[in-house]
């Protein structure tokens, strides 16, 4: 008997065993459970699940459905798995937080961003989603190849239909053996629109696409979080090659609260950061004292979206803390892209436009089956009424011959041997309802023939011409498009370490405007129109209480702004890093962009093309002090800003020009005083000395702002009280710095102390801007000029309690001496005229620029 046992032994060789079942695994894994196929985009089982919820007509105009039932059911019928992952993959359909367009509507506890798992099977509910639709459409129209289930009970589908590209629109990941996909979420608008581009390039052109095409139109992936993507360097090359890193970044912003402590508010997160953990995360690198100045820590995140609250000592640099969070937790995040599906059964990593082609081959196939299936329907149909429109011709005859036999059988062979009919249409016939004999039904039958022979034609020419066919494609997803797309989520931020960022910014004029209370903003030059004097103003900003716009300039997106404070430091920005905004929104808070210290406010803003050898940085003090220092100094400015003047403990920084040795300089105080001197009586001195004395000054007065004579003929000077004047530059007379200087306004009552002061010409315009926001342009040859002690005509209408903000000059032209452009950068670009380098020439626009917004509130 055990002789019979081990004869039926069989040796095998294990290594070999080992290899052959752990190959088949790996197989079945790669492409059957774990990566997505090209074409719809999803994996077996999250076919399964939809394909069995269209079975069990669980659509989105039906009622929810235990979910239990529909994993149950697709256990039972497609998915001889476990039942939770199963479940899995259905929650994670109905996740908004991970999938950009749920594929199932959740009825129910389905989980939270925190990383709360959903509630049981038994409890919760689900349906098809809208969209889901749209990827089970035509799927009874012979589009897609059916195959056996796992017992052969069944069928299902290879694939589905998917009417839009939703491997891109949804994107997927997934572990297989020893290969991966993580494919991220787009924009279901942006991908329509390349498909679209790509079939256009087919239909009108008979060319292929160029990726770049492309990457014009799919600028980036579009997470369901929101976040920030930081550069498109990472997202060009995922695009290229198929794989790549892209650096997500949260969504923050610093405030300010009226005890003087920030605090950033966190709103929006990147894809797939627990929020509960990254809480958890900030608070322990707080209690290990690796990030100092936290006092407070909270998520206050409801049904309306995120909110994590992080409250900062007082002494705290907000922007230091929030770069540290960015560099120790998930608030900056990077997705590492690999784009792999399978093609043809077989997994193969893919770039953006092959992805899109294999989606056009794949709606090519299915939209021909489905032509070939309708055009099927409507012969068999048309086949069967040209029968019914014979019987009807012959109807006495047709009856007699039906009432003459003595069985149906023997009448249908009758009739197709007296009429050449078919089977079927002989079957119709004898089918055919008494109520079929009225002229009424004749004229049906006879219209419907008609129509089906023109969708006969139709189809067939679809078939015949590639291009109507693609033209067909190309309309269904359009109407896909509008129906379910929607705006970006994720914002394509600017990365410092990628230089081609640049490049996809347009060179164009604009205005920077920036508040008392520090909120900054960049708006295009046609929000803005002149006006006549004495006007009431059109709404500039919306700001605050206790709020209004202290600094306006007008430069272009690719210069630099340098930004010097009242402490006596400088920052710098590209002009387009700063958020653009409308008219009247509040802008962005500064202390997002600059990493000030606290108490540090903004006091002079200047925009800068390039740093020239010849060219001065001047600057003046609110004491009166001034300082001349080559601009090439502060070349290099760090991100912590560079240090511009030493100032003494009571003075502050309140203006800067660029100068280049030939000017004249004008100080204004808010006594109506004025002194003229050459720029050559204060030689060039280090970048962190102190200066000299400009002007003396009087007990309580102070200086309220600085022009040169090169950038007008006249002085306009404005009161709080809305008044003004223009006074020739011929009435003051040069003097040595450090003088008392003469009276250039006379102060009443009525006008209110000076507010600030311009150099002009009759070609020039001015904004004025009060304490409630309200901006009012004004043509300087409306303005009358008057003599040096004069208080000046009305300028514009104030209520009561509203004061005159802040003046700044506005050009739309830019001249170069010899011609005008109508954009700055035309001017610029021609670098040998060096009257065009940094916009500080003679009527360039970028001289609009700066007082200390303080001088408002002392003089009110």
């Amino acid at each position: 008997m055990e002789d019979n046992i081990f004869d039926k032994i069989e040796e095998v060789d294990l290594k070999k065993k080992m290899e052959e079942s752990y190959i088949d695994y790996a197989m079945s894994v790669i492409a059957a459970r774990a990566l997505p196929d090209v074409r719809d985009g999803l994996k077996p089982v999250q076919r399964r699940v939809l394909y069995s919820m269209i079975e069990l007509n669980n659509g989105p105009d039906k009622p929810h459905r235990k979910c239990a039932r529909i994993v149950g059911d697709t256990m039972g019928k497609y998915h001889p798995h476990g039942d939770s992952s199963i479940y899995g993959a259905l929650v994670n359909m109905a996740q908004e937080w991970n999938t950009r367009y749920p594929l199932v509507d959740g009825h129910g506890n389905f989980g939270s961003e925190d990383g709360d798992g959903p509630a049981a099977m038994r409890y919760t509910e689900a349906r098809l989603s809208k969209i889901s639709m749209e990827m089970l459409a035509d799927i009874n129209k012979d589009t897609v190849d059916f195959e056996p289930n796992f017992d052969e009970t069944e069928k299902e589908p290879v694939v589905l239909p998917s009417r839009y590209p939703n491997l891109l629109v949804n994107g997927t990941s997934g572990i297989a053996v020893g290969m991966a996909t993580n494919i991220p979420p787009h924009n279901l608008r942006e991908v329509v629109d390349a498909v679209v581009k790509i079939m256009d390039n087919r239909i009108l052109e008979d060319r292929d696409t160029e990726i770049e095409e492309i990457m014009g139109i799919v600028k980036a992936p579009d997470f369901p979080t929101g976040g920030v993507i930081l550069g498109t360097r990472g997202v060009e090359e995922a695009y290229r090659t198929g794989r790549g890193k892209i650096r997500v970044r949260a969504v923050t912003n610093i405030e300010t609260l009226p005890n003087g402590k920030s605090q950033i508010i966190v709103t929006e997160l990147p894809y797939m950061v627990n929020k509960a953990k990254l809480i958890e995360k900030i608070a322990d690198l707080h209690k290990e004292k690796r990030i100092d100045g936290i006092t407070d820590l909270r998520d206050e995140s409801n049904r309306e979206g995120t909110r994590v609250v992080i409250e900062l000592r007082r002494d705290a640099n907000a922007n230091v803390i929030l770069n540290q969070l960015y560099k120790h937790t998930q608030m900056q995040d990077t997705f590492g892209v690999i784009m792999l599906a399978l093609v043809d059964g077989q997994p193969k990593v893919l770039s953006l436009l092959d992805m899109l082609k294999c989606y056009i081959a794949h709606q090519e196939d299915v939209v021909t089956r489905r032509t070939k299936y309708d055009l099927n329907k409507a012969e068999e149909r048309d086949h069967i009424l040209q029968g019914l429109l014979i019987a009807q011709d012959h109807i006495d005859e047709v009856i007699q011959i039906i009432r003459s036999s003595q069985t149906p059988q023997i009448s249908k062979d009758r009739l197709i041997e007296r009429f050449g009919l078919t089977d079927v249409q002989a079957q119709a016939i004898i089918d055919m309802r008494l109520r079929a004999l009225t002229g009424l039904e004749h004229e049906k039958l006879e219209a419907e023939h008609q129509e089906l022979l023109k969708k006969i034609a139709e189809l067939k020419a679809i078939l015949a011409d590639e291009k109507r066919l693609l033209g067909v494609i190309r309309s269904e997803l359009l109407v896909i498009k509008d129906k379910y797309g929607d705006d970006r989520r994720s914002k394509i931020g600017y990365d410092e370490f990628d230089i081609s960022m640049e490049d996809m910014i347009p060179r164009e004029n604009t205005i920077i405007a920036m508040t008392n209370l520090g909120y900054i903003k960049r708006m295009t030059v046609d929000n803005f129109k002149a006006q006549n004097r004495g006007g009431r103003g059109i709404k500039g900003m919306q700001t605050i209480e206790e709020d209004f716009i202290a600094d306006l300039l007008m430069t272009t997106t690719h210069h630099y702004v340098m930004f010097f404070t009242n402490f006596g430091r400088v920052y710098r920005l590209k002009a387009y890093e700063i958020p653009e905004a409308g008219r009247t929104a509040r802008g962005t808070a500064i202390i997002n962009l600059l990493q000030l210290a606290p108490e540090e406010k903004i006091s002079a803003i200047i925009p800068v093309k390039d740093y020239e050898k010849d060219d001065n940085l001047f600057m003046v003090t609110r004491k009166g002090i001034v300082k001349k220092t080559p601009i090439l100094e502060y070349s290099n400015v760090r991100k912590n800003g560079l240090a511009a003047i030493n100032l003494r403990e009571d003075d502050e920084l309140i203006e800067v020009k660029v100068t280049n040795a030939d000017s004249e300089i004008f100080l204004v105080t808010r006594d109506g005083m004025c002194i003229r001197f050459k720029e050559t009586d204060v030689r060039n001195t280090g970048r962190t000395s102190m200066g000299v004395i400009g002007m003396t000054l009087s007990d309580n007065d102070e200086i309220v702002g600085m022009q040169l004579d090169h950038q007008g003929d006249s002085l306009l000077i404005v009161s709080e009280n809305g008044m003004g004047k223009r006074t020739s530059m011929d009435e003051f007379t040069v003097q040595h710095r450090g003088g008392k200087g003469v009276k250039c306004y006379k102060i009443t009552e009525k006008t209110g102390y000076v507010i600030g002061v311009k150099a002009v010409t009759d070609e020039n315009e001015i904004m004025m801007i009060t304490t409630e926001g309200i901006i009012i342009q004004i043509r300087m040859d409306d303005v009358s000029q008057l003599g040096r002690i004069t208080s000046g005509v009305k300028l514009i209408n104030l209520d009561a309690g509203v004061t005159v903000a802040q003046i700044a000059k506005v050009r739309e032209k830019v001249s170069d001496g010899n011609q005008e452009f109508d954009d700055v950068d035309d001017a610029m670009e021609d670098v040998s005229k060096p009257s065009e380098v940094d916009q500080e020439e003679d009527d360039d626009p970028a001289e609009e620029h700066i007082t200390m917004p303080e001088e408002t509130e002392e003089d009110e």
